[in-house]
């Protein structure tokens, strides 16, 4: 049964959504420890506010150190956007609706934990670091969750839907013995002469 882009049983639904859920209050809280532990430096730069800014002077590295540097800002919740539509549990949501919501939503929480952050010691606000993890989110979902998706569609379609027993082949089997019983009970009463009433004589 599918119902409202849910796919399988409700209790195999529920298990993944369940599972989605965990993971996910898991990985924000390590993101949180990690991003949010107070750091001890001799000295700390300015907020770099610029967009781009930190993305330009990464680029201006050599290559590994680059790909080092931007993959660093990409990979913190980059798992947001597998998680994040685990956790809401449909299979059958539209491939665009399913990433602006993604994005969205890690949008808003990478913002929170960027403001935030700014008040922890040894610590700054960094507009670049906000848009490296959304790029992080929507590379991460566009990689997984599509194929995911059809993966799971194919294997419910399979499956007959999860159906529950009763249905499916031996019902139909079980349906089409009833009406070949029926019919020629219903062919004999059609084709029976009408019954006349007798007519009872005086003496």
């Amino acid at each position: 049964m599918q119902g409202h882009g849910y796919g399988g049983t409700p209790a195999l639904r529920y298990r993944y959504r369940a599972a989605g859920c965990v993971l996910l209050v898991a990985h924000l809280l390590a993101v949180g420890w990690l991003a949010l532990r107070p750091l001890t430096a001799p000295w700390v730069t300015a907020a770099p506010l610029e967009p781009l800014a930190t993305i330009r002077a990464d680029l201006a590295l050599s290559p590994w150190e680059a790909t080092r540097a931007i993959g660093t800002g990409m990979l913190p919740l980059a798992p947001l956007g597998v998680l994040l539509p685990w956790a809401r549990g449909r299979i059958t949501a539209s491939s665009l609706g399913s990433l602006t919501r993604t994005v969205f939503t890690a949008a808003m929480l990478s913002l929170g934990l960027q403001v935030v952050r700014s008040g922890v010691v040894g610590q700054v606000l960094d507009v670049d670091a906000l848009l490296l993890n959304v790029a992080g989110v929507a590379v991460a979902h566009l990689a997984v969750v599509p194929a995911a998706r059809a993966r799971l569609r194919r294997r419910y379609a399979g499956h007959g839907g999860g159906r529950p027993s009763g249905h499916g082949e031996h019902g139909e089997r079980r349906g089409a013995a009833s009406r070949r019983r029926e019919e020629p009970e219903r062919a004999a009463a059609t084709t029976a002469p009408p019954a006349v009433p007798r007519v009872r004589v005086a003496p």
